[in-house]
């Protein structure tokens, strides 16, 4: 680890502000793979997503240079509502909703529609949903197995004592050690689950 990796996404802004050129670029490479990976979920075309992932720092940059960048929220959520708003305009500007095989898949549009979530909420749900699945692969197969169904297919722990064959204390004290267990992933791995 470098002594960059130490230094805040907001030091970095400052920075960037206060004219070190080299604060962006570390910025930008911090973050590139989430933001590239993510515009690419949604857009299905490289050329498109590498489009879109250069408007959106240029939108970056010039918000930076004006002035005009609140330290509000954290400066990823703020780039991926960027990325996400220039996304919408993709799809209407091209007319055409974007088509997902799995309806687990974003609905780039249910923004529009859901007045109760702002984009940049709507994105950091995504993001929380993806890294709490991404967690639950790392715990023990039988935890794993009890939240998955406790917690994902919505089973009662009677219905989950049937199907695993223990019984329903085990299954409650399999699901207790899965969160216990899902909590210390978390401060392990300092991510922030609430926005």
């Amino acid at each position: 680890m470098t002594h960059r990796d130490f230094v805040s996404d907001s030091a970095l802004v400052k920075d960037y502000i206060n004219g070190k050129e080299i604060a962006i670029e570390i910025l930008i490479k911090r973050h590139q793979n989430r933001l590239y990976s993510f515009i690419y979920s949604k857009i299905q075309d490289r050329d498109t997503t590498e489009d879109i992932f250069q408007d959106t720092f240029i939108k970056v940059i010039r918000t930076l240079k004006r002035g005009s960048y609140n330290e509000e929220g954290k400066f990823l959520p703020w780039v991926m509502r960027i990325s996400h708003n220039l996304i919408i305009d993709y799809f209407r500007k091209n007319n055409r909703m974007p088509t997902f095989n799995n309806t687990d898949e974003f609905d780039i549009f249910s923004v529009l529609s859901d007045g109760s979530l702002n984009a940049e909420n709507k994105i950091i749900k995504e993001q929380i949903l993806n890294d709490v699945k991404e967690l639950i692969n790392e715990l023990p197969e039988e935890q794993k197995e009890v939240l998955v169904m406790r917690m994902y297919n919505d089973m009662s722990f009677n219905e989950i004592s049937e199907n695993t064959g223990v019984s329903i204390n085990t299954a409650l004290g399999r699901m207790r050690y899965a969160l216990i267990n899902l909590r210390k992933i978390v401060d392990k791995n300092k991510i922030i689950l609430v926005n």
